[in-house]
């Protein structure tokens, strides 16, 4: 009784499995362009194709040169997505180094204080012009790093 049993249920599934490689599948155009593929027409749709699907082993094998191909593009898009995330970090680390020296550039170097007639002190010109070259360069880290997350 066990092997009748099993020899019907592979009978249905093999019965389902020809049935689900014969449905037939709906391509629905809808009213603004878009078109939709489902098993049943989609409901407003303005055009309604029916469309066989093959499943024979021809009609679900790639030609090798269309693998190659794709297989070509897949790893272009790869290397692309290699090279943006490496300028992301290295922008990334440029910002850092941007951002270390204009906190350890605050204090004044020698040379960057004169003294005043009431015996205190105060910074020079060229104290400031450094304080502003190194807040350019922190700008500049920042609008490079979105640059490269942006992918430009």
């Amino acid at each position: 009784m066990n092997r009748v049993s099993q020899f019907v249920c592979c009978l249905l599934a093999l019965w389902a499995l020809a049935s689900a490689a014969a449905q037939t599948l709906y391509k629905s155009t809808m009213p603004d362009g878009r078109i939709v593929y489902g098993d049943k027409p989609a409901p407003g749709a303005v055009k309604v194709e029916p469309v066989k699907t093959d499943t024979s082993p021809t009609g679900v094998q790639v030609s090798p040169a269309r693998e190659a191909g794709f297989v070509k593009q897949m790893e272009a898009e790869r290397l692309k997505r290699e090279q943006r995330d490496h300028a992301v970090k290295a922008a990334e680390k440029a910002l850092g180094n941007a951002e270390t020296a204009l906190v350890s550039g605050k204090e004044p170097l020698p040379g960057e204080r004169i003294g005043t007639a009431g015996g205190g002190s105060r910074l020079t010109d060229a104290y400031w012009e450094r304080q502003r070259t190194l807040e350019e360069a922190v700008k500049r880290a920042r609008e490079n790093l979105e640059r490269a997350r942006a992918g430009n």
